[in-house]
């Protein structure tokens, strides 16, 4: 008999607890962890602050981003446009309009980025061409880096020897050419630009200077003819 008082005592203390953790969650007990129990969804882009107080996060990258707590990828870790161009839209879509942008891209003798961070574009095109194009054309531009030298490939040019504008060589980068592939997944749109512009300023500088020096060349003889007219005519 006692053992029977003792079942149904468990039996409706277990009915009782049951019946209890199914009610209405509207009068929820006592809650140990309510971030878990009550999630809420995260925006990165939200004013930071602490979920418990008044107080604003103060963290200095957060009061620069606007006290969002979404920041900005390590730079080099996702690619990016922070320079606002973007020519992946113009890609040739045949052989014809390769060879049409390739034409086209050797009259751009200049480089859509501003020209008063030029210094400090070549000096990041030298890096990125270090990093990323060095291992087949060299550090000296020669055509002759590691992979080629190791006879793993060949084929190569030499910049010297070329006839190339800022304008042609970041449409390779963009394109491609012969063997050599597509270097737009590898480089944003900016920074092809800027290895294009050390690429000219680091082995291009001798094919420059003839042409600089026949026009400074050229330039004192309308003012010699006008001190001469000058002079003629005070006479």
């Amino acid at each position: 008999m006692k053992k029977n008082v003792l079942k149904i005592t468990a039996v409706l203390g277990l009915t009782t607890v049951l019946l209890n953790s199914c009610g209405p969650k509207e009068n929820t007990p006592l809650v140990y962890f309510p971030d878990m129990y009550f999630p809420v969804a995260y925006d990165p882009l939200m004013k930071a602050q602490d979920a418990y107080s008044d107080h604003e996060n103060e963290i200095p990258a957060f009061v620069k981003n606007s006290f969002a707590t979404g920041l900005a990828p390590v730079e080099g870790s996702v690619a990016q446009n922070k320079d606002g161009i973007f020519e992946e839209s113009l890609l040739p879509k045949n052989v014809d309009e390769y060879n049409a942008g390739y034409d086209a891209s050797k009259t751009m003798t200049t480089s859509p980025l501003n020209p008063a961070n030029a210094a400090k574009d070549i000096e990041r095109g030298k890096i990125l061409f270090d990093h990323t194009c060095a291992a087949c054309h060299g550090t000296g531009g020669d055509g002759q880096g590691p992979i080629v030298q190791s006879g793993a490939f060949s084929g190569v040019p030499n910049y010297a020897d070329r006839e190339i504008t800022v304008g042609s060589v970041h449409y390779v980068l963009t394109n491609g050419r012969n063997a050599m592939g597509s270097y737009a997944g590898q480089l944003n749109a900016g920074d092809r630009w800027r290895v294009a512009m050390y690429v000219m300023s680091a082995f291009k500088k001798a094919a420059a200077a003839p042409a600089a020096a026949t026009t400074a060349a050229a330039t004192p003889a309308p003012a010699a003819d006008a001190k001469e007219t000058t002079t003629e005519t005070k006479k």
